[in-house]
């Protein structure tokens, strides 16, 4: 076991998650400052109109993943010294996952919108889902099977800790 108390535990993941937060960002922001010069260039007008839609989709999503990515940045400057660090840190959690989700949705249109112009249907298609399906495997799907195997391989003791931690963390958001 680790010889933290739980202040120290809440300083040390508050940290955790505004360092990786700090890494995403950068790509974040380029992808969006990407999107914002793509209407001003001149093929633009060449788009069809399912490139359009699905441009937008990108356009939006990357703007959702930077409020949700940064959202816990401000959250932590306004709420400082608030001694209010477990639901912030539950709070960041889960808009730094919804922010990722975001972004994994504006990759894989931007992948369909490039696809779609250099190639014909429904490669497009095909190559987006793909791109789709690895960023919820590689993301989300290894994380959530190693918390199960590690749940099945953990005692009661533990497991009613978890579920116990769960129920509070529900309970601040309510």
């Amino acid at each position: 076991m680790c010889d933290e108390d739980e202040k120290e535990r809440l300083n040390r993941e508050l940290i955790e998650l505004l360092n990786e937060l700090r890494l995403a960002m950068p790509g974040v922001q380029m992808l969006f400052a990407f999107l914002l010069i793509v209407p001003f260039s001149n093929g633009f007008p060449k788009m069809t109109g399912i490139q359009r839609n699905v441009y937008f989709v990108a356009f939006l999503c990357a703007a959702s993943a930077m409020l949700l990515l940064i959202a816990p940045s401000i959250h932590h400057r306004l709420r400082f010294r608030a001694k209010d660090k477990e639901r912030l840190l539950l709070s960041s959690n889960r808009l730094a996952v919804l922010g990722l989700g975001f972004l994994a949705i504006s990759v894989s249109s931007v992948v369909f919108v490039i696809t779609d112009v250099l190639f014909s249907s429904p490669l497009p298609a095909a190559v987006a889902g793909v791109v789709a399906g690895a960023f919820v495997w590689m993301w989300f799907g290894v994380p959530l099977m190693w918390r199960a195997s590690e749940r099945r391989a953990s005692g009661p003791e533990e497991q009613e800790h978890d579920r116990r931690v769960m129920a509070d963390a529900s309970a601040h958001d309510h």
